[in-house]
């Protein structure tokens, strides 16, 4: 039986990595203003943020961020689930207890960052969510399909009948929980800032809260696992009228449902819709952009800086919570609930470039990103090789 071993350099399909990558700065985007106030949990950003530079942010994000990239990175789950599979099975290799202990493993960096560093952790999700993936690797297309589509159709009918229904309760928000997260995290005292980041876990992740989570990340998994399966994003320029047909739909449905609701006052109540519709749509959208800028030559140097980043998602990911903390918190810098959403975004953007430029450097040197590197080598059992020329001398 052949030795199962990670993707090489030439098998890597970089319009991939560079989606990877640019949902890693999508998500920062949105991340930045959890890590930085707690309006995103417990409401009130529209009072708190008043000036008109700072709600044309929030407006923009909405439209253009929110929910897109989570999304993005969760169809991007699947695919990568549906590639790593397939490679295992050419090499006769049993895919079970290695996908399960590539997820466990995943689960792991979850529970430390979750709790240790930020409650808004999505690993931890993640890996709990993709053990169920495991019960369709051999089940066909047209399963996926009708999972994917039942899952977050069902729930999204569901839930936003239920949120017009008690539209007229929606707009109050807790000035006590405010407080509180203002002030813990604020404290220079590590274990009351881990506390609150606890409490604000088990808040965002209560039965109800844990049920949508997986009612709308399942169904992106599947998503991701159909289009691996369909081939159409590993040989673009072949495919380039299929992914064209993606990409115009996708604009659609983004522009209706993520930009549409501005038209009629944007409503509380159909923010399930516009998340889990039109940012799968969004998401999408900005897969198949990316696909097909990555079939020019122009259209290849846009994207290739993303594509360092993308290549170490996860301790770029990591890293930019890890920063966080210190910028936001009082054992750091205490900016928390001071920066502005604008103020913020330029943040982002600086940090963003130098994590692009460290990636660029490091896979000079080395083969994965340092998290990578734990990750693989716990999941194949073995220590891979891990500078670039370790690999060039054999």
């Amino acid at each position: 039986m052949e030795k199962a071993s990670p993707l090489k350099e030439s098998e890597r399909l970089t319009w991939i990595d560079a989606a990877r990558g640019f949902a890693i700065f999508g998500i920062f985007i949105v991340n930045i203003g959890i890590f930085s106030a707690p309006y995103f949990f417990y409401g009130g950003a529209e009072d708190a943020w008043t000036e008109p530079v700072d709600q044309f942010t929030q407006t923009v994000k909405d439209i253009f961020f929110q929910a897109s990239f989570y999304t993005l990175f969760s169809i991007l789950f699947g695919f990568g689930f549906q590639i790593m599979k397939e490679r295992l099975v050419l090499k006769h290799i049993d895919v079970h207890p290695l996908m399960f202990r590539r997820l466990f493993i995943l689960i792991c960096f979850g529970f430390i960052h979750a709790f240790f560093v930020w409650s808004g952790d999505i690993l931890l999700s993640y890996g709990m969510f993709g053990l169920l993936l495991i019960a369709f690797l051999n089940r066909s297309d047209k399963t996926l399909l009708i999972w994917a589509f039942l899952l977050l159709g069902g729930v999204v009918f569901y839930v936003s009948k239920l949120l017009y229904e008690v539209r007229f309760y929606l707009q109050d928000y807790d000035v006590g929980a405010i407080y509180l997260a203002k002030m813990h995290y604020r404290s220079d005292d590590l274990s009351v800032i881990l506390k609150q980041n606890a409490n604000d876990w088990f808040y965002a992740n209560r039965i109800f809260s844990g049920f949508l989570s997986l009612t709308t990340l399942l169904p992106l998994f599947l998503l991701g696992m159909y289009i691996a399966r369909k081939r159409w994003l590993h040989t673009p320029s072949k495919n380039k009228r299929i992914v064209k047909i993606g990409w115009s739909v996708s604009l659609i449905v983004f522009v209706f449902l993520k930009m549409g609701p501005y038209l009629y006052g944007n409503p509380e109540w159909f923010y399930f819709i516009q998340d889990n519709v039109g940012g799968a749509a969004s998401a999408l959208f900005y897969l198949f952009s990316i696909t097909l800028l990555a079939t020019g030559k122009l259209g290849n140097k846009i994207i290739k800086p993303f594509t360092y980043v993308g290549r170490m998602s996860l301790t770029n990911y990591i890293l930019q919570s890890v920063i966080s903390f210190f910028l936001f918190y009082g054992v750091g810098l205490g900016w928390y609930g001071s920066v502005t959403p604008s103020v913020s975004i330029g943040i982002v953007v600086l940090i963003f470039v130098v994590q692009i430029l460290l990636s660029k450097w490091w896979l000079s040197q080395f083969r994965f990103g340092p998290l990578e590197w734990i990750w693989r080598s716990l999941t194949y059992l073995k220590i891979q090789p891990f500078r670039t020329r370790e690999v060039e001398n054999k």
